[in-house]
């Protein structure tokens, strides 16, 4: 019946979108993965793929098991790279989700101590994920999920790492720069400069503007922190960022902070991990130096 070859597969002709091309990524010959296919659905009574000209269509039952593949293989693929890893002395491979843009700056500063005492642990952090943060931690594509916004669901846990505010980063001679505090209205004929994130998940819209019925003159979209804050700098707009990456950068930028109102914005940034893993030593070595090295 189905084996994990088929899930492989499937995978790999949606990928490719043709069966030569699959059987090439798969180091098979075309009629043996033909084959393959065609024993599954005779099995199964029903066909997973139909020809459309050149391309093919994953049928209803295509589909479930690809499904079923993108859940599953993962899981293998991970299972394979931590037993290859353990036949050959290695420690693990840490692989890091981040769903806090500006976090990266703190995440630099928690890698070097942590990569000094765990030679033997590979790293990788991923910020792009197939089902988003929380899928991907639960479907084994990552093992630890940056994220101010945790998703409490069966089989993961959230650890509060530290807390923060969320405050306006504006330039030093910027007409609000000697406000207290902002208010809604304060931002109406403003450009605001933000992440490529969607406007309801950002804390400035959902948690400050939109309650009020405000909005701003206009929304700049910007990747990189650095080309963000210059861009704040030269008074060609605002943003919003965490308190302490403001104070960072304020030491060398002519930008400072303001309070979101007078009780202002306050957040935390969590460590999603599977329950499963919780005790594996360098991982829970992680979280302990992740709060550690904030303020450092």
């Amino acid at each position: 019946m189905l084996e994990r070859y088929h899930l492989s597969i499937l995978q790999s002709v949606v990928k490719t979108g043709t069966v030569t091309e699959a059987a090439e990524e798969l180091h098979l010959t075309q009629s043996a993965l033909s084959h393959a296919i065609k024993k599954l659905e005779n099995q199964l009574g029903m066909k997973v793929w139909e020809k459309q000209g050149r391309t093919l269509k994953l049928t209803q039952a295509g589909k479930l098991i690809l499904s079923l593949a993108n859940r599953i293989n993962p899981q293998f693929e991970q299972a394979e790279l931590l037993l290859s890893q353990i036949a050959k002395g290695q420690r693990g491979l840490l692989r890091i989700g981040m769903e806090c843009h500006p976090c990266y700056q703190w995440l630099l500063k928690v890698v070097e101590p942590f990569l000094k005492k765990w030679p033997d642990v590979e790293m990788d952090v991923k910020q792009e994920f197939q089902f988003g943060g929380m899928g991907a931690l639960r479907g084994y594509e990552i093992d630890l999920l940056v994220t101010p916004d945790p998703l409490f669901k069966p089989g993961v846990d959230f650890i509060p790492v530290f807390d923060y505010e969320h405050q306006l980063v504006v330039a030093r001679d910027h007409p609000l720069a000697d406000k207290p505090h902002v208010q809604p209205h304060d931002l109406i004929n403003e450009t605001l400069i933000t992440y490529p994130v969607e406007p309801s998940r950002l804390d400035i819209f959902s948690r400050f503007l939109v309650p009020a019925g405000c909005t701003v003159k206009k929304h700049k979209i910007i990747e990189t922190t650095e080309i963000m804050l210059q861009m704040v700098a030269a008074n060609r707009g605002v943003a919003a960022l965490p308190g302490w990456l403001i104070r960072d950068y304020a030491k060398q930028m002519n930008i400072q902070g303001i309070r979101f109102g007078e009780e202002g914005i306050h957040k935390q940034i969590f460590l999603g991990i599977r329950n499963e893993d919780r005790q594996v030593d360098y991982i829970n070595d992680f979280i302990q130096m992740a709060g550690l090295e904030l303020l450092a």
